[in-house]
């Protein structure tokens, strides 16, 4: 081998194999829709110190729900950063009765990012129920041990973040009784009117109520396939009254304009 003794050029090669194998191993770690959820569930399991989870959207399910709380039992920090509208009164009462979580407002927020003092994720997620059961994710994650320039860096911005967003003082919302000289007409109100009953803009059938998911399980198959947010539907996901609605705007100007401070919407 070019006057290279034998021995010396299977030290060089056996070098050179453990060399590529190091960077490797400190190299960012990709991950898939699975294993991004598996180590969201494993960067809060692990934490000692702090939680940080920064997601446009939030309504947590309820396996992440039981992993903070018992965080919260432990009292370890955690910083919760939302940037889309108001939060819902279910996620809004949850939250207030964690005493060691702190929650803010980020205007613009675009980002998904989930740390503690051990490890980061970067990601496509968000901390929203629908997202990690229907849509298909990816990321990167990053171990502090193996990697804590990155680590450092993205935790950087994480602290950016939280110190630009507006703290918000999470307040229980009561639920408003009755009058008792309320008319009886209230039977007769259409269910549009129900807070909890919204349309699938495809085929006008009864769902759940959110902006953010307004098809039926059926209709999300059949869009799913192509994925297109701008492609025209039929109805109001609010109202169910014919319109050009899509996954991107869901409902009609109306009532847009009257719930754009109250619920969640893709825009």
């Amino acid at each position: 081998m070019l006057g290279i003794p034998l021995n010396l050029f299977k030290i060089l090669k056996l070098q050179k194999h453990y060399i590529i194998n190091f960077v490797l191993l400190f190299m960012a770690k990709f991950l898939d829709t699975s294993g991004v959820t598996y180590h969201l569930e494993g960067l809060i399991k692990n934490a000692d110190e702090k939680i940080v989870l920064i997601s446009p959207y939030l309504k947590i399910n309820d396996r992440i729900k039981e992993l903070i709380e018992d965080k919260n039992r432990l009292k370890i920090n955690i910083e919760v950063v939302y940037g889309k509208n108001e939060l819902q009164p279910d996620e809004n009462n949850w939250l207030k009765s964690l005493d060691f979580v702190r929650t803010g407002f980020c205007k613009n927020l675009h980002a998904k990012c989930y740390l503690s003092e051990k490890e980061a994720l970067v990601t496509s997620m968000n901390l929203y129920e629908f997202s990690q059961q229907n849509n298909n994710e990816m990321g990167i994650y990053v171990s502090r041990e193996e990697d804590s320039k990155l680590y450092d860096e993205i935790n950087t911005e994480a602290r950016r973040l939280f110190r630009i967003s507006e703290e918000i003082k999470v307040t229980v919302e009561k639920v408003p009784r009755k009058e008792n000289g309320a008319s009886n007409n209230s039977n007769s109100k259409t269910k549009t009117e129900n807070k909890d009953v919204g349309f699938c803009i495809r085929c006008k059938d009864e769902i759940k109520l959110d902006p953010l998911v307004p098809y039926c399980k059926k209709c999300f198959k059949s869009w799913n396939k192509y994925q297109n947010e701008e492609y025209e539907e039929k109805y109001c996901h609010i109202c169910g009254q014919s319109t050009k609605s899509s996954k991107i705007k869901p409902t009609c100007y109306n009532c847009y304009k009257k719930n754009k401070n109250k619920l969640n919407f893709p825009l």
